[in-house]
């Protein structure tokens, strides 16, 4: 709805003004006569699409009616120049506008005309990459379901005070925009339906056109998310759940297709070109999706006939991308013409790729011979503009097109004007990133000293810090995904430290200097992935470096993967600040096959005879290149950092020919040691709150077997810490855990209930008692323990005793590690897969009682429980099965191992 209200309003404000002629609270008819001159010219610069042209004497007539206290035409002007700014891309000053005409309204006590602007005014902060402050102008609070009564004084509120049914149309229509961008698309559809009514009813074409595009945006998105999920079930090896994500995404992209139809015929209707060329890119775009899909199916055998593909999707889209050719040239200049421009440059053929595409990848263009006149167009039309922001991406894109030809001199120019030209305007810097990357690329191309080539690197990935860290995203829809490109860009630069790195003498300061600042590199990504987990901005704080010197003790080594593409490298850092490298020669897809094979064997419930041999070829790749290292620094506690499929598996479980490792160094993992909290462990007046499920449940149609020892499990922590309170079955609910919580303080919170954790956030949960809700969310669970994460002696640890990950899954770890930092927890103890028998209560008894006793850490306490399930032979208490790592292996200590 963002661009939908637009010509209405700024005609009605603009007719007020010429229709009043001489108002008479002005004392100079002659001046005000003049002024209105001024506010006609302006009009009919804005008219021919001269935005730039039409403000000068829009300022003018907005002095003079300041001048005169006039604040029902200084409001109008005010609407009319944030109008231009808004054309033209300057977002600050439109955001300015909007504040001061809102202001005048208010002054003037005309409500219905506030609360349009204060519509304006969120859109122009969603624009701006501030969600939230725009949801608060409409609504007041952040919604959670589809009905909610929103603030005093929120734009939804005023309008249905006053039965304006236009501003309530505007602000639902807003805030569903808004809540499609920010992935809430159940309230994003509900929102927009509720515009779309008001829009048939008032029979408001362009308010339809414009509803009925956004609605497909948000099926478009869902679809998109199918695919992404597609890609998940793929990477784990499960056809059967990436053909049904592949079948959902198809259906979501169906419902889009008809809505941006829809819009389209009635832009067409009122030959409203800009709406027609917002139309007709959706539709190339999602033509492309169509055939992407269809080359993947038939690349990996799927059943077409099952994916309801449409036919003609190919001879549509060529219709379609004529078309908008054709009507590109036909539209008056303006920011959304250079965006469109861009796009169409940038347009790549349908080709079997993910949903989302990195931008520094060359591949064919499918308006190669037109795509240098494309981005000369847009460069001039910016430039006219004064839009910062759009030339540098109309610069820097021409910068890539050179890039991919390999004249790297004509790149390079472009690509500097891209950089200079981005950081002119605050606004425009969220292109700034690309540009100094795309440098770095090239001076890497052009064969330039390392220096040169690395400072660029440095820059870019400091640039993007900033951006990621002060949320300065500008205008999100025209906005290049920065997840995109997060990853390539820290694999690259970290990859080039590792590179020069083997050229130096090891140990010396310069090598270590290379290996650290690979590693500071590959954490900053790791920043970005849990971000991108949770999908939201909440910032993870790092610690004081000096505080995270005091976590790694004189005995700990910590281990730091970083896959590439063809190879992974190794990085330990030992004690007194020595590092070493080592690599591990094998292709990133080959790993994952590798690794995914060792995690199938552990959890092989048939083979009572476990077969060591993976996890020796795994240990004589990972540790046995360190092994002299280690038992020289006399280590005994081994700390990793991993990255990408190595998080799935449990290194405990590696196998030196003799023994586990876990029988030889007491393990944690953690994702970043700047994350990690350094506070050792208060024993004193430990307590545990312990909840439980035992019986059979049922969660979203999907069946969870009871878990007959969870209640010995809960009764084993009972005697080992009388103070502690359990809550088992129908007494486990979110409710009353958050009242114990509430109540009384617990160092410890052991949770003994199926847990599912998946790479889709959605499918993360936990299954509680609650017979009328039993599923405890990612959310649910953080808001829950955050709220007393901060007291003396809460928040030691959170264990987790029956979740579950699958083989392959390298992102549901991310969900395990990112639950205990986000609600404020030191340490997770949780399991990558669930066993249903007594050996979990044999563990959690082992790991209680050594973490009992003074000078034990939490990484020995896992030890020692791990190490008497492997010696169960010699234990007449346990039984022998419980030597395989089945039993065993899957616990995993997360965060703080002190």
């Amino acid at each position: 709805m963002r661009n939908s209200r637009f010509p209405i309003l700024f005609l009605l404000s603009l007719t007020c003004c010429l229709w009043l002629g001489h108002p008479a609270s002005i004392a100079q008819p002659d001046n005000s006569a003049h002024a209105n001159q001024l506010l006609q010219q302006g009009f009919e610069y804005y008219q021919t699409g001269d935005y730039q042209a039409a403000i000068k004497p829009w300022k003018n007539a907005l002095n003079f009616y300041q001048e005169t206290s006039n604040h029902k035409y200084s409001a109008m002007v005010q609407e009319n120049l944030a109008r231009a700014y808004q054309k033209i891309g300057d977002i600050e000053d439109e955001i300015r506008y909007w504040e001061q005409a809102k202001t005048d309204y208010q002054q003037l006590s005309n409500w219905q005309q506030m609360g349009l602007m204060q519509t304006e005014l969120a859109q122009a902060y969603n624009r701006f990459g501030q969600p939230i402050k725009a949801i608060v102008l409409l609504c007041g609070s952040l919604e959670t379901r589809e009905e909610v009564a929103c603030t005093e004084g929120s734009s939804l509120n005023i309008a249905q005070k006053l039965n304006d049914r236009e501003g309530e149309m505007a602000a639902l229509g807003s805030l569903g925009e808004i809540y499609r961008i920010r992935g809430e698309y159940e309230l994003a559809i509900a929102r927009l339906n509720a515009s779309l009514d008001i829009a048939q009813e008032l029979n408001n074409p362009a308010a339809q056109a414009s509803t009925l595009n956004n609605l497909g945006n948000v099926y478009k998105a869902q679809g998109q998310q199918r695919e992404s999920y597609a890609n998940f079930a793929q990477q784990r090896g499960d056809s059967e759940q990436e053909k049904e994500y592949l079948q959902e995404g198809q259906g979501y992209y169906n419902t889009a297709l008809d809505y941006f139809k829809d819009s389209l015929q009635i832009a067409r209707n009122k030959n409203n070109q800009f709406a027609q060329m917002r139309s007709l890119r959706h539709l190339i775009n999602l033509y492309y999706r169509y055939e992407a899909i269809r080359q993947r199916a038939e690349s990996r055998e799927l059943d077409l006939s099952e994916l309801s593909i449409l036919p003609n999707t190919t001879q549509d889209a060529e219709v379609a991308l004529k078309q908008t050719l054709e009507l590109l040239q036909q539209l008056p200049d303006s920011q959304d013409k250079v965006y469109a421009a861009i796009e169409l440059a940038k347009l790549k053929p349908p080709t079997l790729v993910d949903a989302t595409s990195q931008p520094n990848r060359c591949s064919k263009r499918q308006l190669a011979a037109q795509a240098e006149t494309l981005l000369q167009q847009a460069v001039s039309i910016a430039q006219n503009l004064k839009n910062y922001r759009a030339e540098s991406f109309a610069l820097g894109e021409l910068g890539h097109l050179y890039e991919c030809r390999q004249d790297y001199q004509q790149a390079l120019e472009f690509t500097q004007q891209a950089q200079w030209t981005a950081d002119q305007n605050i606004s425009a810097q969220d292109s700034l990133y690309l540009w100094e990357w795309q440098a770095g690329r090239i001076f890497q191309a052009q064969g330039k000293q390392e220096e040169t080539i690395n400072a660029a690197y440095q820059r870019a990935i400091a640039t993007l810090n900033d951006i990621r860290d002060e949320l300065l995203i500008a205008e999100r829809d025209q906005q290049f995904d920065f997840r995109d490109a997060i990853n390539p860009l820290h694999r690259e630069f970290a990859q080039l430290r590792l590179e020069r790195a083997e050229l130096l003498p090891d140990g010396s300061q310069e090598y270590q200097k290379e290996l650290e600042s690979a590693q500071e590199t590959i954490d900053s990504l790791k920043l970005a992935e849990l971000q991108n987990y949770f999908g939201d901005d909440c910032a993870f704080i790092p610690f004081n470096p000096e505080r995270v010197d005091e976590l790694v003790g004189e005995n700990t080594a910590v281990f730091s993967s970083i896959i590439l593409g063809d190879r992974t490298a190794i990085v330990v850092s030992l004690p007194k600040g020595k590092k070493r490298l080592e690599w591990l020669e094998i292709e990133s897809q080959k790993l994952r096959e590798q690794v995914n094979q060792f995690r199938r064997g552990l959890e092989r419930k048939r083979d009572r005879n476990y077969n060591p041999k993976p996890g020796q070829d795994l240990y004589n790749q990972i540790i046995a290149p360190f092994a002299d290292d280690l038992k020289s620094a006399e280590i005994e506690t081994l700390v990793f950092i991993q990255d990408g499929i190595l998080r799935s598996i449990p290194m405990a479980a590696l196998y030196d020919g003799e023994k586990f490792l876990v029988e030889s160094y007491a393990i944690a993992t953690t994702p970043s040691l700047e994350l990690t909290n350094p506070q050792t462990l208060n024993r004193d007046q430990l307590r545990v709150l312990a909840l439980g499920l035992s019986e059979a449940s049922e969660v979203d149609g999907q069946s969870f077997s009871a878990l007959d020892h969870v209640e010995e499990e809960l009764e084993a922590i009972k005697t080992r810490f009388p103070d502690s309170e359990p809550l088992l079955n129908k007494d486990f609910t979110k409710e009353r855990f958050q009242e114990e919580l509430k109540q009384t303080v617990y160092p410890i919170l052991h949770i003994a209930t199926h847990g599912q954790f998946s790479s889709i956030q959605e499918d993360t949960f936990l299954v509680t008692g609650d017979s009328d809700n039993r599923k405890l969310t990612l959310e649910d669970l953080e808001n829950t323990i955050s709220g007393i994460s901060s007291q003396p002696n809460s928040g030691e640890l959170l264990a987790l005793t029956a979740c579950q990950t699958a083989v392959g899954d390298d992102r549901a770890a991310l969900g395990l590690a990112g639950i205990a930092l986000r609600a404020g927890v030191s340490s997770a103890l949780a399991s990558l897969w669930s066993i249903d028998d007594a050996s979990t209560t044999i563990f959690v008894k082992e790991f209680y009682t050594n973490l009992l006793r003074p000078g034990v850490s939490k990484a020995q306490a896992l030890q020692a429980a791990q190490r008497a399930l492997i010696k169960a032979k010699d234990r007449k208490d346990i039984k022998d099965k419980y030597d395989h790592p089945l039993y065993w292996a899957p616990f995993i200590l997360i965060g703080n191992w002190l």
